[in-house]
């Protein structure tokens, strides 16, 4: 699978400047102002899993999924490391496994969704909706449009996130923020912070 061996040659270079390190400040913020409740989540495009463990150590049952497997055994031992318990998973976000169907009460998805909408963006909101239950609130952190840069993180526009996710999901907040200081790029990159809750039919 080309995309797979192109993601895991990304770490295993350390050409991964959307890799802090560090969990999502945005994340962070928002689980604290939406008073998020502690339930089952799933991080769709986890990466090394800074942000999955976050969550878990936050009270949340936390699975988490990324087509690398490279980046995968990183977050298992991240998660090791800190003590976490978090189930990490090798999976395509366009194609979860069907045991994941209507298990989820929060997802979040920091820089997934701007890349796989390329090329199928109903696909992508076809997987959130399979993936929770109706009501189920959710995060997506995406590259903004407004704000291009070359290199950056892919971007899109306010009307494609309302088109594209806004016909399976109710937008409860659409706010624009700046994407955490990766160490050595001297440009915290603007996006959209996006605040979503499934829609209940």
């Amino acid at each position: 699978m080309a995309e797979l061996r192109s993601w895991n040659e990304r770490y295993e270079k350390g050409e991964t400047p959307w890799d802090t390190g560090q969990p999502s400040s945005e994340l962070q913020r928002v689980v604290t102002e939406a008073a998020i409740a502690r339930c089952q989540a799933i991080e769709l495009g986890c990466g090394t899993g800074a942000n999955a463990v976050w969550l878990a150590e936050q009270g949340f049952d936390v699975t988490a999924i990324d087509v690398s497997p490279l980046a995968i055994s990183r977050a298992e031992k991240r998660a090791a490391g800190a003590g976490a318990h978090v189930r990490f998973l090798v999976a395509d976000v366009l194609k979860p496994p069907t045991a994941l169907t209507g298990m989820f009460d929060f997802f979040f998805d920091r820089g997934c969704y701007h890349v796989v909408r390329r090329d199928d963006p109903t696909a992508y909101a076809a997987t959130l909706s399979r993936l929770t239950r109706p009501g189920t609130p959710g995060l997506v952190l995406a590259g903004n449009a407004r704000e291009p840069h070359d290199p950056g993180p892919p971007v899109v526009s306010e009307e494609q996130i309302r088109t594209e996710l806004g016909s399976q999901f109710e937008i409860v907040r659409l706010r624009e923020f700046r994407f955490d200081q990766v160490e050595g790029v001297g440009v915290r990159f603007l996006g959209w912070s996006c605040l979503l809750r499934r829609r209940e039919s």
